[in-house]
């Protein structure tokens, strides 16, 4: 029976995610003080935790939470004269317009500025425009709580220090932010599945509210074939989210019923990849939608054309050299028969990946192929160790073989 705060907290979770975004991007509209801003709502969350656990969900989540934020930052107003100004103009600003909507796209571009290092742009980003909580941030990042605590700390005070505003770039400026922007969203997606200690199934709001935002900024900026070719991968990826588990527990992709996918997505999907390749400035983010076209097009896994995936892999690795796209090309590569190489390539991750469990999941099933069954047990024994997801840790001990 679940704890009878769990409905409470449910609730928040929801408000926190649709609504953070917004509010923190009109409070720092309002004031010029993105730090105020954030620690306001961070407040409010706080404060809406204790006080819902108590006296139950109120009738409007989101309404209560941006009063309790706007009542925070007044609080704090009134001890600086400095604001003093802009009190009434807080007070006044009672409900969010329709215009408003669209107020995460500037505060996107507003936390991936080029005075905070990558990883901090990331981790902000996520804490103030999705409404993420520390543990979410480290678990996306394959960092630390501690870490992604003290990186979120630090990338407010440069914001405050150096004046950064809230605004979506133009010209070669936009263009170094984008990616990161685009990766923000990304990471948004993934963060809403397989989340720790639960089972297979998605978080519907999160994942939906990543699809959302890819479109805000394909729409806000058309002529960005990226900010496109994202919106394809996110469509994509969610039209299989039908398939991908069953009673909680996670199908994989060659066990899917691909009747179930919805084609209405993989349309869209397909018409903004489509429209990104039409401008003829392909990137990484088209690419990546382009292997996702090659496994919706293929109407069973005996007819994915791996061939062609691992040629997109090698167009992709020009763009992106990370070790997880690195990984990915290594499962590709098995596909074709080459499971060998494959291994070979796999191993030579290891000082990057050893930490992150997919590594050692691929390192075990590739093992597995190639007859070296004791190894292969304990390396996916190993991965389960390493992910806190139920769904994750029951398939990988019934590939495993072993409940140690």
């Amino acid at each position: 029976m679940s704890p009878p705060d769990a409905a409470s907290d449910r609730a928040l979770e929801r408000v926190v995610r649709a609504e953070t975004g917004h509010i923190v991007a009109s409070l720092t509209a309002s004031l010029g003080n993105f730090d105020l801003a954030e620690e306001a709502v961070a407040e409010a969350v706080i404060e809406a935790l204790v006080h819902w656990r108590e006296a139950g969900i109120p009738p409007n989540p989101g309404g209560w939470l941006t009063t309790a934020a706007r009542r925070n930052a007044l609080d704090r107003l009134r001890r600086d004269k400095r604001y003093r100004q802009k009190l009434e103009i807080l007070a006044d600003t009672s409900r969010r317009s329709a215009k408003e909507v669209d107020e995460r796209l500037p505060l996107l571009f507003g936390c991936c500025h080029p005075a905070l290092t990558e990883t901090a742009q990331l981790a902000l980003t996520l804490r103030a425009v999705c409404g993420l909580t520390t543990e979410q941030i480290a678990r996306a990042t394959l960092s630390t709580p501690t870490a992604t605590g003290q990186r979120i700390v630090r990338a407010k005070r440069k914001i405050g220090a150096a004046g950064i505003p809230l605004r979506v770039p133009v010209g070669e400026e936009r263009a170094s932010r984008l990616d990161l922007v685009l990766t923000v969203i990304s990471v948004m997606y993934n963060e809403a599945h397989l989340v720790a200690g639960g089972d297979a199934g998605a978080d519907r709001d999160l994942a939906d509210d990543a699809v959302w935002l890819a479109d805000v900024v394909a729409h806000a900026l058309p002529g960005e074939p990226e900010a496109l070719g994202l919106v394809a991968l996110v469509k994509f990826h969610r039209s299989r989210e039908g398939a991908r588990s069953v009673g909680g527990d996670i199908v994989l992709l060659a066990d899917q019923d691909r009747s179930r996918w919805d084609v209405g997505l993989q349309t869209q999907a397909h018409a903004a990849l489509r429209a990104a390749a039409a401008q003829n400035r392909p990137g990484r983010w088209q690419l990546h939608a382009a292997i996702a076209a090659c496994h919706a097009d293929a109407p069973d896994f005996a007819s994915t054309d791996w061939d062609q995936i691992v040629t997109l892999y090698d167009m992709l690795l020009v763009y992106d050299q990370s070790p997880v796209v690195m990984l990915n090309r290594a499962v590709a590569l098995a596909e074709t028969g080459h499971a060998s190489r494959a291994l070979v390539e796999v191993e030579g991750l290891r000082g990057d990946l050893e930490r992150f469990h997919l590594w050692h999941a691929v390192r075990g099933n590739l093992l597995a192929r190639l007859g070296c069954d004791d190894e292969a047990v304990e390396a996916l024994n190993e991965a389960r160790k390493r992910t806190q997801n139920d769904a994750e840790q029951r398939l990988l001990r019934a590939r495993g073989g072993t409940s140690v």
